[in-house]
């Protein structure tokens, strides 16, 4: 894969070019039905992640598997993981969600929880698929938080050290506290809001389950108002950081992007409210591995076109173009992609 920043090729529908209306379209169309089985992976430090497996599985061992790491408290509920999911298992794939900790059905048992730059639990269960699965080829997307934190993944380990065929990057907010100065702007307030709500809902559950190592009560992490303010004194000191500054520096993946080695295919739209307009000319160029592909519109995670005089996923489309590319030759499907109905 050369490396190349080139305009993707979505497209709004007429009418639906605005970056919060293609932000929340997922939201407010029909979530796809997808059956899964629930796996508890205890890892080395005592505590768990929840993996969501699609069903039905695929009969055979080697069939390749598409590992899928969600935004920040994204889930398997979350729209665009059921779809990809689905995708994958309609192609053939072993369709697998990582929940980072705290995600899933049950509170994580540490009074650390996730973040960003946080790599080791992804690194763990890949190595625990590879065991298991030693004749099939994997591939692995992240999405918002969870892309961020699979291409630092990626750089760190380098070409060899991960069992993926390749690696997909969708809407990673790859300067931290460029976004967290974004969502506390104009209309991102309001995404800014929604998240802290939730963010704040679990750590004070947390708190009253267990001591945490932080310097404020209840009633301050009630007042915190902006992601600086709370990663600063919520985020930080419990993974270890010195301040929000120091985190949002050394989990940001943007820096490192021209030290992947493994192919890897980066999404992304200009008009994402997460994130600064231009996002990439502040960053250093990407190595030869990899590929971006910007849209002009699409949002945070959206990319909703009109196909057969429906809306659905564009985003689902490019993806499986992706793993069609990966797949073992006898995995092989047709996939309706790069046509347009406009």
């Amino acid at each position: 894969m050369a490396s190349t920043i080139v305009s993707a090729d979505f497209r709004p529908p007429s009418g639906l070019h605005n970056a919060h209306f293609q932000t929340m379209l997922p939201r407010v169309l029909p979530l796809r039905p997808v059956a899964r089985d629930t796996e508890i992976v205890n890892l080395p430090d005592g505590d768990f992640v929840e993996l969501a497996w699609i069903r039905p599985a695929p009969q055979h061992h080697d069939a390749p598997i598409f590992l899928l790491f969600h935004g920040l408290e994204g889930s398997f509920d979350s729209p665009y993981a059921r779809e990809l999911l689905h995708a994958a298992g309609r192609m053939g794939w072993r369709g697998v969600l990582m929940h980072f900790r705290g995600c899933g059905q049950t509170p994580n048992r540490l009074p650390r929880a996730y973040h960003s730059g946080d790599t080791a639990d992804a690194y763990w269960i890949m190595g625990q698929l590879a065991q298991r699965y030693p004749h099939a080829l994997m591939a692995a997307a992240g999405v918002s938080l969870g892309a961020n934190m699979l291409l630092k993944l990626v750089a760190e380990q380098g070409g060899d050290g991960l069992p993926l065929e390749g690696a997909i990057a969708i809407n990673a907010p790859l300067d931290l506290a460029a976004s967290a100065d974004t969502l506390n702007q104009g209309v991102s307030r309001l995404y800014q809001h929604y998240l802290l709500r939730q963010l704040k809902c679990k750590v004070l559950a947390r708190m009253e389950a267990m001591p945490l190592p932080l310097k404020i009560n209840a009633q301050q992490v009630r007042q915190l108002n902006s992601f600086w303010a709370y990663d600063n004194d919520v985020t930080a000191p419990l993974h270890g950081f010195h301040s929000a500054s120091d985190y949002y520096r050394r989990a940001s993946a943007g820096p490192l992007l021209g030290e992947i080695e493994l192919p890897t295919l980066i999404l992304h739209a200009d008009d994402d409210p997460f994130m600064p307009a231009n996002l990439f000319s502040r960053l250093p160029p990407p190595s030869p591995s990899v590929r971006v592909e910007i849209a002009r519109h699409g949002g945070h995670v959206g990319y909703v076109e009109r196909r057969g005089g429906r809306l659905c996923s564009w985003l689902t489309r490019r993806v499986e173009a992706q793993l069609q590319q990966w797949a073992p030759r006898r995995q092989r499907l047709t996939v309706p992609y790069p046509q347009h109905d406009r």
